[in-house]
């Protein structure tokens, strides 16, 4: 298998070549334009990227007056968080309904945000015939939700995966389906999930909206497209030891970048070339389900920064940019470095250090005239050109000043955070309930105590499977590391015996648990969809969610079986399956406090096909194990999850 901990060759920065009249071309498809190791070479290297840009806007016929349209907005996002919208922090699930005020109170430890982009459908997508634009468009409240980020002052982005082909369509293609959703929810950009540049088909889609809407692309846009996508991710975007420049921003200034590395426990390389390229960041705690939250070094390194990039947004447009400008050799030795941001009478610094340990002396070979008021915008004290702090792996801004100060530069500067530890988020089975019975139940079949050897399949995805994190300080993961089945042998003792549901729970039986006890769920959304006239009283009754059967199955003075318990039934042939084919809910419910999951057994009657993105359906073994990453507001309720009970025994 690949070393995971190495970049792919494609992520790997682009060498510059350096001889008089070389061929730029080569430039064009580069995500970071590598930096010579020796400082001698650096004006050479800024006069080749300035030529390179020169020569790739004619080579692309770039027309710089027809950038973006309408997204003024864009140069000064420097910071967009990407949130599952049944994050916690996000949604309340005590109350069902979203927490704005939490959220934003949570932005505040990253210097606040400057856009969120609502994720959605993935990994849910596929548990049954729901496309994309139904799992936005079930979403209780989400109108109210854009719109209260949006008086907030954040930008917000919907989601577009364009690989969902296999589940139910609309009788429409999917680029007008999406310019209704941005129409609907009243959102302000696109981000284009696993498309670097939007197909011709969506933005004249979206221009129907009647309003300018922001495209985003993952990874790098083509040079071409530059001028329709007003944004994008630095994603995989290895820098070299001598920082470069961010290829697309050098190309088109206006264009932001926001720089994220999914896995990462370690987030200093991604915020120091955002900080020396005038960039931005991608703030992800939470992938999929699983916490790759942000350390205390990190987050501060980042509230430094925000203030500084909003408050001089116009410098990392409209400056003379000089990247790796006035090396003072000291510094330089120490790992360094400095990009020059020159526009009127104000000129800023952003400095950072790569070392482990923090560097104390001079940053830059510049001398301080009378007439200069010199500020430090990311630390504390009084400015020394001769005896400066730039933190371990963190960053420096330094300005100097002719003229009058811009309102509220003089005010910033806070003290650096040196703790880089992770910030472990211990992710829990919730407890299995206990329903202890003297004798075995009408319609259970028993599984006796002991111990016993299971053999479990699932299929390797984002989400992990277990309490896991997949992947740790990983470059992206590719098949075999993503999407293949996993086979494990797995030792569980029955410490009790216990009996299983011969069948799933039926829509009669669940009827009568309604009758005796008017059970209705505090979240109605999506409940018993399914049920009409004529629904089959002996099929599985579905459109439940885990609080819906663990209600049934309170009342039945029962609970849920495990997936140990459900797969040793299965196999030896106690309990069958009614039809339709359902997936099962099962007593395996995980919370790392953020996020919800739940294991699923059983497999169902229905198969997404055409992605590997989607959940596995179709009809599964008794081995097989589905990690469910829960959705809130009732949309963890499917016509393809039932339920069948348990109980403990005994003897």
């Amino acid at each position: 298998m690949r070393d995971l901990s190495v970049p792919r060759p494609l992520d790997l920065p682009t060498e510059v070549p350096l001889v008089p009249d070389a061929e730029l071309d080569d430039l064009d498809g580069g995500k970071i334009l590598a930096a010579p190791d020796d400082p001698a070479a650096w004006p050479t290297w800024r006069a080749t990227l300035q030529r390179w840009r020169r020569e790739a806007r004619a080579r692309h016929e770039f027309d710089d007056t027809t950038f973006a349209p309408g997204m003024d907005w864009a140069p000064s996002c420097f910071s967009v968080c990407l949130i599952w919208l049944w994050d916690e922090v996000l949604y309340d699930r005590d109350k069902g309904e979203f927490a704005v005020d939490r959220f934003l109170a949570h932005a505040e430890e990253f210097g606040g945000f400057d856009g969120v982009v609502l994720w959605h459908a993935y990994p849910v997508i596929g548990i049954d015939p729901r496309n994309q634009w139904d799992y936005y468009r079930d979403v209780p409240g989400l109108a109210d939700l854009v719109a209260e980020l949006r008086r907030h002052g954040l930008k917000v982005f919907i989601d577009y995966n364009p690989w969902d082909t296999g589940t139910s369509r609309t009788g429409r293609d999917d680029p007008t389906d999406l310019a209704a959703a941005v129409a609907d929810f009243g959102v302000d950009g696109v981000f284009l999930d696993t498309l670097k540049n939007a197909a011709p088909e969506i933005i004249t889609a979206l221009e129907s909206v009647g309003r300018p809407i922001a495209l985003e692309g993952e990874s790098k846009v083509a040079l071409p497209r530059i001028r329709e996508h007003a944004l994008s991710w630095a994603q995989w975007c290895a820098d070299s030891d001598v920082p470069g420049v961010l290829a697309a921003h050098w190309f088109e200034r206006r264009h932001m970048m926001h720089h994220t590395r999914r896995w990462n426990r370690d987030h200093s390389a991604e915020l120091q070339s955002a900080w020396m390229n005038g960039c931005g960041i991608m703030v992800w705690e939470c992938v999929f389900g699983v916490w790759v939250g942000w350390n205390a070094r990190d987050r501060s390194t980042l509230r430094a920064m925000l203030p500084v990039q909003r408050l001089l947004s116009d410098h990392f447009v409209d400056a003379e940019w000089t990247p790796l400008a006035d090396p003072h050799p000291d510094a330089v030795a120490a790992g360094v470095y400095a990009s020059r941001w020159e526009l009127g009478d104000l000129t800023l610094w952003t400095v950072i250090n790569r070392a482990e340990e923090a560097w104390e002396g001079p940053v830059i070979s510049v001398a301080a005239e009378p007439i200069e008021r010199w500020l430090n915008v990311t630390g504390e004290g009084p400015v020394d050109l001769q005896q400066l702090t730039v933190p371990a792996r963190g960053v420096l801004g330094l300005v100097r000043a002719r003229g009058e100060i811009p309102a509220g530069l003089a005010d910033l500067g806070m003290a650096a955070v040196a703790d880089h530890s992770f910030p472990e988020r211990l992710s829990v089975g919730l407890p299995v309930r206990v329903s202890k019975r003297a004798s075995m139940p009408p319609g259970m079949a028993r599984i006796e105590s002991g111990e016993r050897n299971l053999h479990v399949s699932y299929r390797v995805r984002e989400t992990g499977q277990g309490l896991e994190t997949p992947w740790i300080e990983a470059w992206k993961p590719l098949p075999p590391e993503l999407h293949a089945i996993a086979n494990v042998e797995r030792t569980v003792t029955f410490r009790n015996p216990a009996a299983v549901g011969v069948h799933e729970i039926s829509n009669a039986e669940f009827r009568r648990f309604l009758d005796a006890t008017g059970y209705r769920p505090a979240i109605p959304n999506r409940f018993l969809q399914h049920w009409t006239d004529d629904v089959p009283d002996d099929a599985p009754v579905v459109y439940v969610n885990l609080d819906d059967a663990h209600a049934y199955a309170d009342w039945a003075d029962s609970r849920l079986p495990t997936t140990s318990e459900w797969q040793a039934a299965v196999e030896d042939g106690l309990v069958r399956r009614r039809a339709p084919l359902v997936w099962n809910w099962t007593e395996s419910e995980w919370s790392d406090g953020r996020t919800r999951a739940c294991l699923l057994k059983g497999g169902s009657w229905y198969a997404a096909e055409g992605s590997d993105w989607y959940v596995d359906g179709g009809p599964r073994d008794p081995d097989w194990e589905l990690k469910l990453v829960l959705p809130g507001g009732g949309l963890d309720r499917s016509p393809c999850i039932g339920f069948r009970l348990a109980v403990d025994l005994e003897n």
